[in-house]
């Protein structure tokens, strides 16, 4: 089940980037669990990982090789992706098994072992079938192809029900600059960083430096605005890559570097917003969009309030224009001196709370009619300042509990 029809969209080339995948079997037979993505000579790269203290053996590994690139002031070359087995909970094996496939493709493709950042997603606290992987990385090297965008898609997927994809390009000095990225996620999601896993390239020129404080500002504003569950993974990660085979962007060039950042927001947030539709059991779009707040952070902590609500969330699923969970959840949100007098709570174009209750014109029939539609929007105005934050969330249905309770099965 997903919300709103997706097609995966045309991807454009990224120069000097090649995308590769396989059949490894790692978790099921005949279908694409292993991705390999090629960096080339000369590009940067960012990187964005899970702040759960039991982060997967690939993000210690990844973080560490990442960090070792950038002392040699060198960029990795290969990305390692599997799916179907998260190589988190498992140790001192975990790492030995994260290393090992990192040593491999480097000898498969002739690089040092630190230029590649390995990443997993899947079950939790089970080994990696590492002769399976291992003997899939040379058919995942055969395949690379700078094209192979939705075949990536598809091989970094676990319960997703479609492969996310998006893409823009923007005008820098005269030169046309792109911008295209994959993700995956469905459940386990409530970043904390980045997204289940995101993997973002551009074609232009960027500074390491610059090219993370980016990626930092942006996954602030999409992928750590979105939650299906609450929970956050042991293996989030996020990563852009500059090729730096087009217009070269500086962080003096204000004008060029808003462009720029306006175009890879609206990439991140429409892989961001592709999860939340994509959901486990997902059958509603909710936009939380919380403003006249003291803080960003108030605003923000009153939104994931209401979103991780599961008397909200269950509400939305059964098209139930309960209101009164709606108030009782920001109201119980971490908000000093909280004045409930000055609170306005639309749910679309539908007044549902102001002067501390229910507003005077709403009616059951007009809360009941949003709430049956599939995307809805929840407006909450606190009266307390003049900072905004938007989040995006899904409902709660039988199916997620379908799905999470089968999940190894």
């Amino acid at each position: 089940m997903a919300v709103g029809e997706a097609v995966f969209p045309a991807m454009p080339v990224i120069e000097g980037l090649r995308l590769g995948s396989a059949m490894a079997g790692i978790k099921k037979p005949n279908r694409r669990d292993l991705v390999v993505i090629e960096i080339p000579e000369g590009a940067t790269v960012a990187g964005t990982f899970t702040r759960n203290a039991f982060c997967a053996a690939p993000v210690q590994v990844a973080k560490r090789h990442l960090a070792a690139c950038h002392r040699a002031d060198a960029a990795p070359r290969y990305l390692l992706v599997n799916t179907g087995n998260a190589n988190a909970g498992t140790g001192a094996q975990g790492l030995a098994d994260a290393e090992a496939s990192c040593s491999e493709l480097a000898r498969l493709a002739g690089v040092a072992p630190e230029a590649v950042l390995p990443f997993s997603t899947g079950v939790i606290g089970e080994p990696l079938p590492m002769a399976r992987l291992l003997g899939a990385l040379p058919s995942a090297l055969e395949s690379l192809d700078p094209a192979a965008w939705e075949a990536a898609a598809e091989g970094i997927l676990t319960t997703d029900t479609r492969p996310k994809g998006a893409t823009r390009e923007v005008e820098i000095h005269g030169q046309t600059v792109t911008l295209a990225g994959i993700s995956k996620g469905s459940g386990m999601i409530q970043p904390n960083m980045a997204t289940m896993l995101g993997f973002v390239a551009t074609d232009a020129a960027i500074a390491t430096p610059l090219l993370q404080e980016l990626l930092r500002e942006t996954v602030a504003d999409s992928f750590n605005c979105i939650t299906v569950d609450s929970d956050t993974s042991t293996n989030d990660a996020c990563m852009l890559v500059a090729t730096g085979r087009g217009a070269t962007l500086e962080a003096a060039d204000t004008a060029a570097l808003a462009a720029f950042r306006e175009a890879l927001l609206a990439v991140l947030v429409e892989l961001a917003q592709a999860i939340i539709r994509d959901g486990e059991g997902a059958t509603k779009f909710v936009t939380l969009r919380v403003e006249e707040a003291a803080s960003r952070r108030e605003a923000l902590d009153v939104a994931f309030t209401v979103a991780h609500s599961p008397l909200v969330k269950t509400a939305l699923y059964a098209s139930d224009a309960n209101w009164g969970r709606i108030l009782a959840a920001v109201g119980r949100a971490p908000v000093a001196d909280f004045d409930v007098d000055k609170v306005v709570i639309d749910l679309g174009e539908v007044r549902l709370v102001e002067q501390g209750g229910r507003a005077a014109g709403y009616t059951e029939a007009a809360g009941s009619a949003v709430m049956a539609e599939e995307e809805i929007t929840i407006r909450i105005r606190l009266g307390r300042g003049e900072e905004a934050a938007t989040v995006w969330t899904s409902d709660l249905s039988h199916d997620y509990v379908t799905i999470n309770a089968d999940y190894r099965s």
